[in-house]
């Protein structure tokens, strides 16, 4: 049976990697954003697109909504939404630090706990947290939410089977529009960090979530996969 796999974030960067490599592996795609190039993305990928704000229970709905609409059984769900809003303690508003929870640990949740009963028996979810939740300076709110998102994963992996199998994916410093424009001293600092000595690609992100999806991966629930050229440990 093809099931569709919803991808939170979806038309852009890491999130567009992933429904590619989905859409490689067999997957109907239903990709979830707010994106200006939702629309455009979703046709060339032949997904169903769906403009919702996953950090409410409204936009939660409006997802659900749709792809009850579609008829589309789900089997797979990527909880990859997530913004910062980086700045030094002092210096971080209230705003700054709620919206990067709300959205980033929030919508983890919400998605989680609004769609998991969508989800056919054997279905699987991944989310996204990151290397940074070992720390990184001025996104103690991004660290916060990502480390939020690991705990959320185990609680759910227990919560949910047998019937679903829930992980997550941590990524290191991947190539980006973003990374491309941080001042290239700081950016070969931090590559020089990285053991395998090169910034991950979004690729590598995508080929670890679809394993995670796939039954090669079967006997695996609860876990958090590092995948930043061994940054975790150096």
């Amino acid at each position: 049976m093809t099931t569709t796999a919803v991808i939170t974030g979806g038309a852009r960067g890491i999130g567009r990697a992933i429904a590619e490599r989905l859409r490689a592996a067999g997957h109907e795609l239903a990709i979830v954003d707010l994106s200006p190039d939702l629309e455009e993305v979703a046709a060339e990928l032949g997904a169903l697109a769906i403009r919702a704000d996953v950090s409410s229970e409204a936009g939660v709905a409006t997802v659900r909504e749709a792809l009850e609409r579609s008829g589309r059984p789900v089997g797979v769900l990527v909880n990859n939404a997530g913004i910062t809003r980086d700045a030094i303690v002092h210096k971080m508003t209230e705003e700054e630090f709620a919206a990067v929870i709300r959205v980033n640990l929030g919508s983890t949740y919400r998605m989680t706990e609004g769609l998991a009963d969508l989800l056919v028996d054997g279905g699987t979810i991944v989310n996204l947290s990151s290397r940074a939740q070992l720390g990184n300076v001025g996104q103690f709110n991004y660290a916060m939410s990502k480390t939020g998102i690991i705990g959320l994963t185990r609680a759910h992996a227990l919560a949910l089977a047998p019937r679903l199998r829930v992980n997550a994916v941590a990524p290191g410093f991947i190539a980006s529009a973003m990374t491309d424009k941080m001042p290239a001293e700081i950016r070969e600092r931090v590559i020089a960090s990285v053991p395998l000595a090169r910034p991950g690609q979004p690729e590598d992100i995508a080929n670890t979530v679809a394993w995670l999806a796939s039954d090669e991966s079967g006997y695996v629930t609860g876990q958090v996969l590092y995948v930043c050229g061994g940054r975790s440990f150096s």
